[in-house]
C-alpha cells in the first residue's frame, strides 16, 4: 500500500505482480460482523477491524449477535440481517467483512440478502499476504492459497454458458464452463505445489549447509505485529523492514549473531493471529518450518496490551505451533515494548509471567539480558574438552573456534593447549585431539 496526495490508502505495483492476485477492495468502506458468545471481554472485533486497516479498508461500522453457532445458510438470523442491511445504507458502507470463514453458501446468501459484496476474514488475509509477499516463493504460496480458497467459490458464475455447445448438430458430451475453469485452477494449483516442492528442496539445501556448521538455532514466533523484527534488528544489527501492520513480514529472514564469541542463527518468521485459516498454514508450510527446526523458540509478545489481550495472542500462538508440530521445543517468553509500561506495570507483568524477560526491542532495554538466556538454553547441550592442537593443524583450530566460540589457549612446545565447550554433537569431530586424563 502506499498513500495518495489526498491522504488515501491505494494499491501499490507490488501487490498485484508476480502471484496473479491483487487487492480491489482498497478504499472500500466496510461493515464489521461477527458472533459472540457472551464470554468475549474487549472488543470481539478488533482484530478483524484492524485486518480491514492493514488492508487499505476503512470500516464504517460494526455489527455482532450473540448466538452458540453461526447460521448454516446465512450465518446470522433472518431478523439480523434484516437490521445489517438498513445499517448498511445508515453508515454507507460498500461491503461487509465478517469475523469467521463463510461457506460458499454463507457467502452467496449474505450477499443475495445485503445487496453488497461479502468477504470473509481469509479472504481479507489473502489480500494482507498478496500484498506484503515479496520474495518468489512468497508469491507463490499465496498465489496457491488462493487458488485454494476461491475453487471451492466457482459457482453461478456462468449459469449462462452451461454448456459450449448447444442447439441442434452441437449437442455432445461437452463441459460447463465452470467445469472448466475449476480444472484450470485444480491444474494450476498442482504447477505451483511443484514449484513450491522444487524451493522447498533449495531451502532444504541452505538448511543442510546451516547444519553442517552446527551453529545454534533461534526462531522468533509471536502474534502478528508483536515487534519481532524490530527485535531481530536490536539483537543482531540487521535492517530488515518494520512496520507498524499486520503480516509486515511473510518471509522468514535470517541473520547471525555473535554471543560470546559463538554465532547463532536467528530467524524472523510469519506473525500469527487468531483463527488463522487453515489453508494458509498449510500454504505455509515451508515457511513455518523454520520455526520447527529451530532449537529455541523466543515467543515474542506485545506486552503493552490489556493482559487478556497478552494472554488470547499467547493462545493463538501456543494453537499454531502445536497445529504445525512445534509445540514441543524449547521455548522462552520475550515481553517486548516494555518502554510502553510503567515500573508498576513492569512488576506486575513479571510476576504473572515468572521466567519470561521483559525488552524494549525498540529501546535496547532488557537485550542483554536475552542475549544471556539465549547462552543459557543451550548451556546444558555443551561440554567442557581439553584438546592438544598440532601446529601444523591450524585449520583444526579454526574449525573449533567456528563452533565453540570463546576459547581458553595456552601455547606450548607440542602444539596449543585448548579448553573450550564443544556441542556434544560435535565432539566426535575432535577426538582424536583430546588430551588423555
Amino acid at each position: 500500500m502506499q498513500r495518495t496526495r489526498n491522504g488515501r490508502l491505494a494499491q501499490t505495483s507490488n501487490g498485484a505482480s508476480g502471484a496473479g492476485v491483487s487487492n480491489p477492495r482498497a478504499r472500500q468502506r466496510a461493515l464489521a460482523i461477527g458472533i459472540v458468545g457472551g464470554d468475549e471481554e474487549g472488543d470481539p472485533l478488533a482484530e478483524l477491524k484492524e485486518l480491514l486497516r492493514t488492508a487499505g479498508v476503512a470500516t464504517a461500522g460494526e455489527a455482532v449477535q450473540q448466538r452458540e453457532t453461526p447460521d448454516p445458510d446465512r450465518y446470522l438470523g433472518r431478523g439480523k440481517l434484516v437490521e445489517l442491511k438498513a445499517q448498511i445504507e445508515t453508515c454507507d458502507a460498500n461491503l461487509v467483512a465478517c469475523d469467521d470463514e463463510l461457506a460458499p453458501r454463507q457467502e452467496r446468501n449474505l450477499e443475495t440478502a445485503l445487496g453488497v459484496p461479502v468477504v470473509d476474514r481469509t479472504a481479507v488475509i489473502l489480500d494482507i499476504f498478496a500484498d506484503h509477499a515479496h520474495s518468489a516463493e512468497g508469491k507463490l504460496q499465496v498465489e496457491l492459497a488462493q487458488l485454494e480458497y476461491n475453487l471451492a467459490r466457482m459457482r453461478g458464475l456462468w449459469t449462462h454458458l452451461e454448456r459450449l455447445g448447444g442447439g441442434i448438430g452441437t449437442r455432445g458430451p461437452g463441459e460447463s464452463q465452470i467445469e472448466t475453469d475449476r480444472r484450470l485452477a485444480r491444474d494450476r494449483i498442482a504447477a505451483l505445489r511443484r514449484r513450491l516442492e522444487r524451493q522447498q528442496r533449495n531451502r532444504g539445501v541452505m538448511r543442510a549447509q546451516r547444519d553442517r556448521s552446527s551453529l545454534p538455532r533461534v526462531a522468533l514466533a509471536g502474534y502478528t505485529n508483536a515487534g519481532k523484527s524490530t527485535l531481530l534488528n536490536a539483537i543482531t544489527g540487521a535492517e530488515v523492514g518494520v512496520g507498524d501492520r499486520l503480516f509486515h513480514t511473510l518471509d522468514p529472514t535470517t541473520r547471525s549473531v555473535e554471543l560470546s564469541g559463538r554465532d547463532y542463527l536467528l530467524t524472523d518468521t510469519v506473525g500469527f493471529i487468531e483463527k488463522l485459516p487453515h489453508q494458509l498454514v498449510e500454504a505455509f508450510k515451508a515457511t513455518l518450518e523454520e520455526t520447527i527446526l529451530a532449537d529455541l523458540i523466543l515467543h515474542v509478545v506485545d506486552v503493552s496490551a490489556s493482559e487478556e489481550r497478552c494472554l488470547a495472542d499467547i493462545r493463538a500462538v501456543d494453537e499454531v505451533l502445536e497445529e504445525i508440530g512445534a509445540g514441543e521445543g524449547p521455548r522462552l517468553l520475550v515481553l517486548n515494548k516494555a518502554d510502553l509500561l510503567d515500573p508498576e506495570e513492569r512488576s506486575e507483568v513479571l510476576l504473572r509471567h515468572p521466567g519470561a524477560v521483559l525488552v524494549s526491542a525498540l529501546g535496547g532495554e532488557g537485550l542483554d539480558r536475552l542475549r544471556e538466556r539465549i547462552e543459557g538454553a543451550f548451556e546444558d547441550t555443551l561440554e567442557d574438552v581439553e584438546l592438544l592442537i598440532p601446529y601444523a593443524d591450524g585449520a583444526r583450530l579454526h574449525e573449533l573456534h567456528e563452533v565453540a566460540g570463546d576459547l581458553y589457549r595456552e601455547d606450548r612446545s607440542d602444539g596449543v593447549l585448548v579448553r573450550a565447550k564443544v556441542p556434544r554433537a560435535e565432539l566426535h569431530r575432535f577426538e582424536d585431539l583430546t588430551v588423555a586424563a
